[in-house]
């Protein structure tokens, strides 16, 4: 059985599964902030769960199948070896489930700290946007709107 979905999880079955998978947590994000169903599912732990024991299934994966994790490393010495490192589909998907939660973590980080400064989720929506594609810019554009609707600028928050 464990082989069965060994050979339906492949990885470019993985990866459309991750660009499926973190969508609904989006558009919960999104569309209804402040239910309910936003608390328990997206600015909770429980995306967070699931890119992991993803991220830790390839980990294994591509540990059994002898990838070189000590090559990971090469991506520090420059340009040219991180480019050479991302032609290794071991390191692109773990990137990529890498991005995907480091942009939902921070998504769901806007919602909630607009929430305790009673923003509105209309306000919040470019930022949000922008976070699902460009993550650090739309946590920057966040930011410059914080900034002037809390009146107060606070680097320590």
């Amino acid at each position: 059985m464990i082989e069965q979905i060994a050979a339906f999880f492949t990885i470019e079955m993985i990866y459309l599964w991750l660009n499926i998978g973190v969508i609904p947590f989006w558009l919960v994000l999104i569309v209804f902030p402040q239910s309910k169903i936003c608390g328990l599912l997206v600015t909770s732990i429980f995306p967070f769960f699931v890119l992991t024991a993803v991220y830790v299934y390839l980990g294994y994966y591509f540990y059994i199948s002898g990838y070189d994790f000590d090559y990971n490393f090469t991506l520090y010495l420059g340009l040219y070896d991180l480019r050479n490192l991302f032609e290794a589909e071991a390191f692109l998907i773990m990137f990529w489930t890498h991005f995907l939660a480091i942009n939902l973590f921070c998504g769901a980080w806007i919602m909630k700290d607009s929430q305790k400064l009673f923003m509105s989720k209309y306000i919040v929506f470019f930022p949000i946007i922008i976070t699902y594609f460009i993550g650090p810019l739309g946590l920057f554009i966040y930011w410059i709107i914080r900034m002037f609707y809390a009146k107060r600028i606070n680097l320590l928050d």
